[in-house]
């Protein structure tokens, strides 16, 4: 099909979702380089940065804003309504269901949306049932900076952080074993489900505040299909 110059806004759109998911991939490793175990790097400001870029973009926020940006081109192409470039290329078209405004509401919903998700992988990979979720968990062998280390780093005594910089990163199953110790001694089921309450009730204020002229419906529905999942 050839351009009408109103598509490269969503090219530009997916290209940049491409870069940021390469940057949180790439601030994953840096993280938590396989063999060397670094716990001062697992902080949350670090997970949430990571979370953001690596899984929040493309997982949640690029379906719809790529929804919005399809939508305005099927209004120009159908109705041959104008459509104006800001001179940066990047801001959304204006027009149609394609606004600046609406981009940035779906975006702020969508991105704690997709740490959310995340969160919810996280405590499925140490706590889900390997028949339910089709996988065996491997984040603590792995060394992956993930939300369950990161919460528990900020709740054990020194004692508990020098027992864990002893098992994490490491394959064997004592080690593994020792660390799930930790866990839970520590409660980290509990603190999960009540981040997964807080966090569910959030969401819809989000919706109900920041959707704005958008339907509602394709968050409230992106919600419930992850609220309390077991895969």
């Amino acid at each position: 099909m050839k351009s009408t110059g109103c598509d490269l806004p969503l090219y530009v759109f997916v290209s940049q979702t491409i870069y940021q998911t390469e940057l949180g991939q790439t601030l994953d490793l840096l993280t938590a380089p396989p063999g060397q175990v670094d716990l001062s790097r697992f902080t949350m400001e670090r997970y949430n940065a990571i979370v953001k870029y690596k899984t929040s973009f493309y997982s949640f926020y690029l379906p719809v804003g790529a929804a919005l940006y399809m939508a305005s081109i099927s209004i120009y192409l159908i109705h041959g309504r104008d459509v104006s470039l800001t001179p940066d290329l990047t801001a959304p078209l204006q027009a149609g269901l394609n606004s600046k405004e609406e981009h940035n509401n779906a975006k702020h919903i969508l991105l704690e949306m997709g740490e959310f998700f995340q969160i919810q992988d996280d405590y499925l990979d140490c706590y889900g049932d390997p028949a339910v979720t089709g996988k065996i968990g491997t984040d603590i062998q792995d060394n992956k900076c993930s939300w369950l280390v990161v919460k528990a780093l900020e709740v054990m005594t020194p004692k508990q952080r020098s027992e864990l910089q002893a098992c994490y990163g490491h394959s064997d199953e004592a080690s593994v074993e020792k660390v799930m110790a930790l866990y839970n001694t520590l409660q980290m089921p509990t603190l999960y489900h009540r981040y997964e309450e807080e966090s569910y009730q959030r969401l819809q204020k989000l919706i109900a505040a920041h959707a704005g002229t958008l339907p509602h419906s394709v968050f409230l529905n992106f919600a419930k299909k992850i609220y309390k999942r077991n895969k």
